[in-house]
């Protein structure tokens, strides 16, 4: 008996499963259009000119505060502008370290995106760029003492000279800032892929 039921069941189960696969309308072969375009790679490395915003300070600012810089002139590939004057380049402040007895205080500046002056938006990864690593600030900072030290010269007789020396100990170290309107330089970290252009 239970048998049968198991079977009457599966009957009325791959019956309705048959009747639904009938019911299923047919998709045809349709292939679509789709819209031509050139990419164009802006490799890693590459400089683009920009201007900051508003100012940047590591006494003010905290860890993520949002940037803004716009780009000073177009950038050119060949004869395709593609990255056009007064683009906007958004990002955050990524680290800020405090100054201390020595070095001053420093900053790392990324930047996550760029937005055309029509309104698109291109996701690009890049930095402020130094010569120090990309870290803005950091340096030492000066001796907070000179001392006198003798020095002998032994080709002129036993005459002695004074020579001044920095000694041990180093002033506070100041906190580091980009201000409002001064030029500076990304750098992009990786490749930029661009579907975006102006042509001439």
């Amino acid at each position: 008996m239970k048998i049968r039921l198991l079977i009457l069941f599966l009957i009325i189960i791959t019956s309705g499963i048959t009747a639904q696969a009938a019911n299923t309308p047919v998709m045809e072969d349709v292939k679509l259009e789709t819209r031509g375009y050139d990419v164009i790679e802006v490799p890693a490395g590459t400089f683009i000119p920009v201007l900051n915003n508003q100012e940047i300070s590591t006494q003010t600012c905290p860890d993520g505060f949002k940037v803004r810089f716009t780009s000073t002139n177009d950038l050119y590939m060949h004869d395709t502008n593609i990255i056009p004057e007064d683009t906007a380049f958004y990002g955050f402040v990524e680290e800020v370290h405090d100054p201390v007895i020595g070095t001053n205080a420093s900053m790392k500046i990324r930047i996550t995106k760029m937005v055309y002056p029509d309104g698109f938006e291109s996701p690009i990864r890049g930095y402020i760029y130094t010569s120090n690593n990309n870290l803005i600030g950091g340096e030492l900072t000066a001796p907070a003492e000179w001392r006198k030290m003798p020095h002998y010269q032994r080709n002129i007789g036993n005459n002695m000279t004074l020579q001044i020396r920095a000694g041990r100990t180093r002033k506070m170290g100041t906190h580091a800032r980009v201000p409002a309107g001064e030029r500076s330089i990304i750098i992009l970290t990786d490749s930029a892929w661009i579907t975006h252009t102006v042509t001439n």
